[in-house]
């Protein structure tokens, strides 16, 4: 009969220990959660929320650069420009995930401009109005699906840890403790950003993503506001308020290799 050598069976114990250590800072954890919501008997308990797992990606230094500035609990805003493919809108709902986790913020809040991108308006797609502003909240479920490990975009959505609403939906809310994306914003006027902008109350952070060459404004004599904002809050004094702006470039671009030959390639053509 073979026996364990003596290094095998001490690391064996070792792996074991740290798994009863792990088990009970998780308990540790749960307890201190229920103590939390069952503290005031004259208010209703909240549910445990469980940590959420998320995938890992390789990511590049720049995605990483952007990480440590998102993620840093002084910053506030992020204007975050770049070109189709350098997954704007998956390193922002990843951070939001990891903001969900490190308790940072209460609820992920995904806003989207509602401006037709062609002659086909929602009006022609089939089911109610709630069934077609769900196509324009697509890229978001999409990206919360390809980061999310042990639950669903649907899940979250119904513990109203993520909710999804047009831009101009912003007017008159008054916002604390959220993580805001804005997405697609260079179809958003200076004006319904300056909305978004001025919701932002106590404990929220908000990203706000642009692409200035995919503009659907120009089609209906609109001008955008994103990139006169990027200028505005460019200077020293922004950053003292934890307002940062973030560029990516075509050298960023993960989709494919195609899709940044691509993007080089059409700049320049209107």
């Amino acid at each position: 009969m073979k026996e364990n050598s003596p290094k095998k069976t001490r690391a064996t114990k070792k792996n074991a220990k740290q798994s009863r250590v792990n088990r009970k800072q998780e308990r540790q954890e749960i307890a201190k959660e229920l103590e939390e919501s069952l503290g005031d008997p004259f208010t209703v308990a909240r549910p445990i929320k469980k940590l959420i797992k998320i995938k890992q990606f390789p990511w590049t230094e720049r995605q990483k650069e952007f990480f440590r500035i998102a993620l840093h609990p002084s910053t506030n805003i992020v204007f975050v420009n770049g070109p189709a493919g350098t997954s704007k809108t998956l390193l922002s709902v990843y951070c939001a995930l990891q903001l969900l986790n490190m308790k940072q913020i209460e609820d992920v809040m995904y806003l989207r401009s509602a401006v037709e991108s062609s002659a086909h308006s929602l009006g022609f797609l089939p089911g109610s109005a709630e069934d077609k502003l769900r196509f324009y909240n697509l890229p978001f479920l999409d990206k919360l699906d390809e980061l999310l490990e042990n639950t669903r975009a649907e899940k979250l959505e119904e513990e109203n840890r993520i909710s999804m609403f047009p831009v101009n939906f912003a007017r008159g809310m008054n916002w604390t403790g959220k993580c805001v994306i804005l997405d697609e914003a260079q179809n958003s006027t200076i004006k319904e950003i300056k909305t978004v902008l001025t919701r932002l109350g106590q404990g929220c952070k908000c990203f706000v993503l642009a692409d200035p060459m995919q503009t659907d404004l120009k089609s209906q004599n609109l001008s955008g506001g994103f990139e006169k904002l990027v200028e505005a809050f460019s200077g020293e004094d922004s950053l003292e308020m934890g307002v940062y702006t973030f560029s990516f470039t075509e050298d960023d671009i993960m989709r494919s290799e195609l899709v940044k030959f691509l993007i080089k390639k059409l700049k320049d053509i209107e």
